[in-house]
């Protein structure tokens, strides 16, 4: 049973397919549609841009907050509904305790370090640009430190994640 057909509002990917736009409903043109396009909430930047200090001063994020919010009511009041809604860019511009950042888009396993922040660049699932495989990390966040590991979509569907990513979970 699809998503749609539980009164799921929320769709997800089963069995290697997005259940969201069938094809039987979208397999040919039904005429003209809307979506909703934001970008940028980049929680933290209007603190930091007030105060002159883009690399330090990201910690706060109350007006980004309100504003989402009230472009999620003011799309939820839409009639007709979009289609669907796609967030772009930025989501946050620092937050106090970050560790590591993790980002895409590069289709190959990438990353470095800078002032003690890890940069972790992942692999795509899809079309691969380098030589690693499709596949997924696995991020395990403790109170001490942030793991990371790159499986591929084989060894994580048929071994699942490592003893030793598993035992940084349990509490102690």
């Amino acid at each position: 049973m699809s998503a749609a057909e539980e009164g799921c509002i929320f769709h997800g990917a089963r069995g290697r397919t997005l259940d969201a736009f069938s094809a039987e409903k979208e397999g040919e043109w039904n005429g003209p549609f809307y979506f909703i396009q934001g970008a940028d909430p980049q929680f933290g930047l209007m603190k930091a841009w007030s105060v002159g200090d883009c690399d330090n001063g990201g910690d706060e994020w109350g007006q980004e907050i309100r504003l989402t919010e009230q472009a999620v009511q003011a799309i939820n009041k839409l009639n007709p509904k979009p289609r669907f809604f796609v967030l772009c860019g930025d989501l946050v511009q620092a937050m106090p305790g970050v560790k590591a950042v993790f980002a895409g888009h590069y289709h190959r396993n990438a990353g470095g370090t800078y002032q003690n922040l890890d940069m972790v660049v992942t692999s795509a699932i899809g079309c691969q640009l380098g030589k690693d495989t499709h596949g997924l990390r696995v991020v395990v966040v403790t109170a001490e430190k942030v793991t990371h590991r790159y499986y591929s979509i084989d060894q994580l569907s048929e071994s699942g994640i490592d003893d030793d990513l598993l035992g940084l979970m349990k509490k102690k």
